[in-house]
């Protein structure tokens, strides 16, 4: 696919390149643990409530998206292994100006996320050592990633590594007694059986719609595998696999664990939102300490997600300095590690946490809407570059990538379809709709940035 008529982003032509220090089992548990976040333990719980029983339909709809996404992505990055991932790819396809779109815009989101995140779990720690004040847990983990971030590549991949296994096992042991409940065979309990499904569509159309839109940003984090390959051993094989596992991942944790969370719980239960599906599920079945259980894994997937989006942001804000498009003062690399790119995107963060404390209730919460549908802008920014790409491959002659795209060009399109399918919903919807105008007026802006930047660029 590599084409010789497509002229490629400058990246790592010039100063020290990033180290190659991530491994296949960290990129493996990296694909594995990252479809597994805080969003699908607690925030999956709002989508319930809004769709009941048939939230599953609305994951299973949502993760064929995300399945068609992650194809496209994993044929480009098979092809262009950058750690600018799709902001180099929308480089490459379109112009400068879509890859300084795309990545400011991701770079934003993830940094926000970081403050969000180190919010979460610091609440959770001072809630069990009541008396420690929460901004104090939020700077202790703030200062931990930092500096895992600071040190080699290889560190960040076992932060991830041991935090996706914690997570991974939680969730296949909650599917396994989820399991051997609903088929009446887990001692001290009974089964269901149908009896919670029978009112499949309790809020109707306008509730799945809901679930729905709930779901597809529980998604948002798969893409970061494809970033970190670009730092590993082997990285085309690396985004091969984590691409090609894709399927049954979403399949198993996220529309596996809704079935079995609606089958045992009622979904109009009040500790589905308040304490969050698993929870509820686990004190259904009469866990003991489920609560406590549960806390530790969200707590490990709050942290798992401080640590990968301080990655990802510092690697992604490296990329657009390497490729003139961001100040060249960020571009310095030290030992493999883009160390001033991760001191700002940590400083971004702490300050998004700050304004928390500070206008919870205007600057930051307008924050948090601008990046609302960040990830659909990626999403549709990857659409365009492989079907760009592809077709200029196949005019050019050059030889398929290890991945690609099914049934191109035409899932490629319904994918694009589907996208803006969601934007649509997005803009019926009250809550959602301040979220899409936002995010639409941060994209047009950086559109807008990124054409000045260009032509200035052109000129000099």
């Amino acid at each position: 696919m590599p084409s010789t008529t497509t002229q490629a982003p400058q990246e790592q032509k010039q100063g020290v390149p990033l180290s190659s220090g991530l491994k296949q089992r960290h990129l493996s548990m990296i694909a594995l643990g990252g479809v597994i976040g805080a969003g699908l333990f607690v925030g999956s719980g709002a989508g319930i409530a809004a769709a009941g029983p048939s939230i599953v339909v609305a994951y299973t709809l949502s993760g064929l998206l995300v399945l068609l996404v992650m194809r496209m992505l994993g044929e480009l990055s098979s092809a262009y292994p950058s750690s600018g991932s799709f902001s180099a790819h929308a480089e490459r396809a379109i112009g400068p100006w879509a890859g300084f779109t795309v990545g400011w815009s991701f770079w934003v989101m993830q940094c926000t996320v970081v403050g969000l995140e180190g919010i979460g779990a610091g609440k959770i720690v001072s809630g069990w050592l009541p008396g420690t004040p929460q901004w104090a847990w939020v700077a202790l983990f703030m200062l931990i990633f930092c500096g895992a971030n600071l040190t080699a590549v290889k560190n960040f991949g076992e932060f991830e590594f041991w935090f996706a296994a914690l997570k991974v096992a939680a969730i296949c042991a909650f599917l396994l007694l989820g399991v051997l409940a609903i088929a009446g065979v887990l001692p001290g309990t009974h089964s269901p059986g149908t009896s919670h499904l029978t009112d499949f569509l309790p809020n109707g159309g306008e509730g799945l719609v809901l679930g729905l839109l709930a779901s597809v940003f529980a998604y948002g984090g798969l893409e970061t595998v494809t970033i970190a390959a670009a730092e590993s051993e082997d990285p085309v094989r690396g985004v091969a696999s984590a691409v090609r596992t894709t399927m049954w991942r979403i399949a198993l944790f996220y529309i596996g664990s809704m079935a079995v969370v609606v089958t045992l719980v009622p979904w109009d239960s009040k500790e589905v939102v308040e304490r969050g599906p698993y929870v509820a599920a686990l004190d259904t079945l009469g866990i003991p300490g489920a609560g406590r259980v549960m806390d530790v894994v969200v707590l490990a997937a709050l942290l798992s997600a401080m640590n990968a989006n301080i990655y990802g942001s510092s690697r992604m804000l490296h990329s657009l300095v390497q490729r003139g498009l961001g100040p060249k003062a960020l571009a310095k690399v030290t030992g493999g590690v883009p160390r001033i790119a991760v001191l700002v995107s940590s400083v971004f963060g702490f300050g998004c946490v700050l304004l928390s404390y500070w206008r919870p209730d205007d600057v930051f919460m307008w924050l948090l809407n601008m990046i609302g549908a960040v990830i659909l802008v990626v999403w549709m920014f990857v659409g365009a570059s492989q079907l760009l790409l592809r077709r200029r491959a196949e005019r050019a002659g050059d030889a398929p990538p290890a991945v690609q795209m099914w049934a191109f060009p035409w899932l490629t399109w319904a994918a694009l379809l589907g996208m803006v399918a969601i934007l649509v919903l997005m803009a019926r919807q009250p809550d959602t709709r301040v979220q899409l105008y936002s995010t639409g007026g941060l994209t047009l802006a950086l559109a807008a940035g990124g054409y000045v930047w260009q032509r200035a660029r052109a000129r000099s």
